[in-house]
C-alpha cells in the first residue's frame, strides 16, 4: 500500500508562487506515474499535471500550462508541482495521485490519492 502525503499549500497573493510536494511511502515509487489533481468548491476534481515513472514525459492541463512544472525525485520518493503566476481561479484543494505500477500518464488510471493540501490565491 502506497501512502501519499502532500505539503506546501497555503495562502498566496495573485501573481505569486507555490511549490507543492508529495512524499510517497514504500520502495516502489519509481514504478508509478504520478500526478496532481485539484478540486475547487462545488466543482469536480480536475487533472492538473502528470509525470511518467522516469520523469521524461509530462502533461499539463491547459489551465496551468506555461505556469506550472511537475517534477519528481525518485531517490527521495517525492513529486513536486511548482506553480507560478498564480490566479484566484487556481484556488482549490490539490491532491497528489499515483498510478500504481503503471508508467504512462493516463488521467483515469490514477488509483491512489493523498489527503490534499489547500491552495488559496487572493486577488
Amino acid at each position: 500500500q502506497v501512502q501519499l502525503v502532500e505539503s506546501g499549500g497555503g495562502l498566496v497573493q495573485a501573481g505569486g508562487s507555490l511549490r507543492l510536494s508529495c512524499a510517497a511511502s514504500g520502495r516502489t515509487f519509481s514504478s508509478h506515474a504520478m500526478g496532481w489533481f485539484r478540486q475547487a468548491p462545488g466543482m469536480e476534481r480536475e487533472f492538473v499535471a502528470g509525470i511518467s515513472c522516469n520523469g521524461v514525459s509530462t502533461y499539463y492541463a491547459d489551465s496551468v500550462k506555461g505556469r506550472s512544472t511537475i517534477s519528481r525525485d525518485n531517490a527521495k520518493n517525492t513529486v513536486y508541482l511548482q506553480m507560478n503566476s498564480l490566479k484566484p481561479e487556481d484556488t482549490a484543494v490539490y491532491y497528489c495521485t499515483a498510478s500504481l505500477f503503471y508508467c504512462g500518464v493516463i488521467k483515469n488510471r490514477y488509483n491512489t490519492w493523498g489527503q490534499g493540501t489547500q491552495v488559496t490565491v487572493s486577488s
